[in-house]
């Protein structure tokens, strides 16, 4: 391991759930307006995970009012406070770009049952 790496491994956060592609999330994050802070939660869909180390992020999409919106967090950046797995999604695909062509029923992921 090089120094790099070892130096990056302290700066990790270890609270982080396991989840990939396809899961929806309910993402809290810190938002600070002038000398106040507060939490602000973005709920839906992950479509895409990277995986890099400290440089690891994840992109979640959710649909507001019709508009698709979409939103690149750091995975762990102290603005992160927590990660929540809402369900697991069924898909067969890593990046999932598909989705913003799409709406409606058609935008739907499906279930991941467990057994």
């Amino acid at each position: 391991m090089n120094v790099i790496d070892y130096i990056g491994m302290e700066q990790m956060r270890k609270d982080i759930p396991p989840f990939k592609a396809g899961d929806t999330l309910r993402v809290h994050v810190k938002i600070t307006e002038g000398d106040k802070q507060r939490i602000q939660v973005f709920q839906g869909v992950c479509i895409k995970r990277r995986n890099n180390g400290v440089g690891s992020s994840f992109t979640v999409r959710k649909v507001s009012n019709g508009i698709g919106v979409e939103r690149v967090f750091a995975l762990h950046a102290p603005t992160v406070e927590k990660i929540e797995v809402m369900t697991v999604g069924r898909v067969r695909r890593a990046k999932l770009y598909y989705l913003r062509n799409l709406q409606g029923k058609a935008a739907r992921i499906r279930e991941k049952r467990q057994n």
